[in-house]
């Protein structure tokens, strides 16, 4: 099945209507994803596809302050409100190990919402036992680019989770898939679902700041959500 990440409400209508089997809700994917607004969560909440809500207060690496992880609990009460499926949560101590103890409060908070460890498990000292950790603690599954910039490159170590994994979480590809490598990362890594932005630059529309990107901005494209639901069902 397939994951697609968005930063917009007409992000989520696209990958719904494209055949994503879930949503994963941010804003700001130019920086990686980051907690979505309360306005699109709820949104997002009442459309018939599960929506997973990013927990990221701000952009760069996974080391939270005591402030942010207020941030961080609140968001999800936020989602519990908004009535989302789930939660994608990621923490790291200053070592760069997974933050056992503030991981564990956000997963105590996020109760009987889903929860996905995001790409945090790809920037750790050691991947194989942060997803031992991720086990222990409870999460469903695991995002990661296999400690490569792209997927497709960390191919060899996403195979190793999967088998490491023995069914007890799930692996999820993600970062530089595409209708053209999707099936070919699955089959070699064994992952049954995967992760992808779908997105397509929008021609012609004027950037609003020079942190825009040259051109224009980028959108969700029903299209290539639809093609690579095409290729991964084979």
């Amino acid at each position: 099945m397939l994951e697609v990440c968005v930063d917009s409400i007409d992000g989520v209508i696209a990958a719904m209507k494209g055949g994503a089997a879930r949503v994963e809700l941010c804003s700001s994917l130019s920086e990686g994803g980051l907690t979505p607004s309360a306005g699109l969560m709820r949104a997002a909440a009442v459309l018939p596809v599960p929506c997973y809500a990013m927990i990221r207060p701000r952009s760069g690496l996974f080391e939270f302050s005591d402030a942010e992880a207020k941030v961080m609990l609140d968001d999800i009460a936020m989602v519990h409100e908004a009535g989302l499926a789930g939660v994608v949560l990621g923490a790291q101590n200053a070592d760069g190990e997974l933050n056992m103890k503030l991981l564990a409060q956000l997963i105590t908070a996020a109760g009987d919402l889903g929860k996905t460890l995001h790409r945090v498990i790809d920037v750790v000292p050691e991947p194989l036992l942060a997803l031992d950790q991720a086990i222990e603690l409870g999460f469903e599954r695991v995002l990661t680019s296999g400690a490569e910039p792209l997927a497709p490159d960390g191919a060899a170590l996403i195979g190793q989770m999967v088998l490491q994994a023995a069914g007890r979480i799930s692996i999820m590809p993600g970062c530089g898939l595409t209708a053209d490598n999707v099936a070919d990362v699955m089959a070699i890594t064994g992952a049954q679902e995967v992760h992808a932005a779908c997105r397509i630059r929008v021609s012609g529309d004027l950037a609003f700041s020079d942190f825009d990107p040259p051109g224009g901005r980028f959108e969700t494209s029903e299209a290539e959500v639809r093609k690579m639901v095409s290729r991964i069902s084979g």
